[in-house]
């Protein structure tokens, strides 16, 4: 038997994660949550074989977070990440320790359910790359990592200085960054471009 805490706080996602579930009598289904800090508790004192975890839950608690404890404190816990979050950051904290496994939402229920089975199994599943999302002109792809991070930074309220002095670079370098990135997608100020990093969830900057 397969005992499996689910951690999701829309109502929707909940109801088709506990759909997998009944479709194997092997799951059992010990409860669904929508905070992921209770997660941690409820492996305190319940054993629990997988964890099905979102990463921006109630009260934009880091599902992440909660899947790096839970993975040290009860290592035969396995802790399996699906997310609609694109950001890089997501995918490289979970392959780090927080999480066995990660995969994204808007892949076929097909799709999850193989990512269940193999991390049950032992396996490491995580997706080569993050998903592309549309910026205007162009898509996520077309921005390279080292501008992705100036761009993360400077939504983190770091200064272009700052940017230059952190990334070993100089001022006006990174100011022609963001030109080049303001340019390519066609917004007409940095600010659309901020706003569009935000909107389609490739910076994410809620998780507490």
């Amino acid at each position: 038997m397969v005992r499996v805490l689910i951690v999701e706080d829309q109502k929707i996602m909940q109801k088709y994660f506990e759909y997998i579930l009944m479709q194997d009598p092997e799951f059992r289904h010990v409860q669904t949550i929508s905070d992921a800090r209770e997660a941690v508790k409820i492996c305190d004192y319940s054993v629990i074989d997988l964890v099905i975890m979102d990463v921006q839950t109630f009260h934009n608690h880091d599902g992440l977070s909660a899947g790096k404890m839970i993975r040290e404190k009860y290592p035969y816990t396995k802790v399996l990440v699906v997310t609609s979050l694109i950001d890089p950051k997501v995918l490289e904290r979970a392959k780090s320790g927080c999480a066995d496994s990660l995969w994204y939402k808007d892949h076929g229920e097909e799709d999850i359910r193989s990512v269940i089975y193999r991390t049950l199994n032992g396996e490491r599943v995580f997706p080569d790359i993050t998903p592309k999302v549309e910026l205007n002109w162009i898509t996520s792809g077309d921005i390279s990592p080292r501008q992705l991070e100036m761009l993360r930074l400077y939504i983190h309220g770091m200064s272009y200085s700052e940017i230059a002095r952190k990334m070993d670079c100089s001022t006006s370098g990174v100011r022609w960054n963001f030109q080049e990135m303001i340019a390519k997608a066609g917004y007409s100020c940095k600010e659309d471009l901020i706003a569009a990093a935000l909107e389609s969830k490739l910076i994410v900057t809620t998780l507490k």
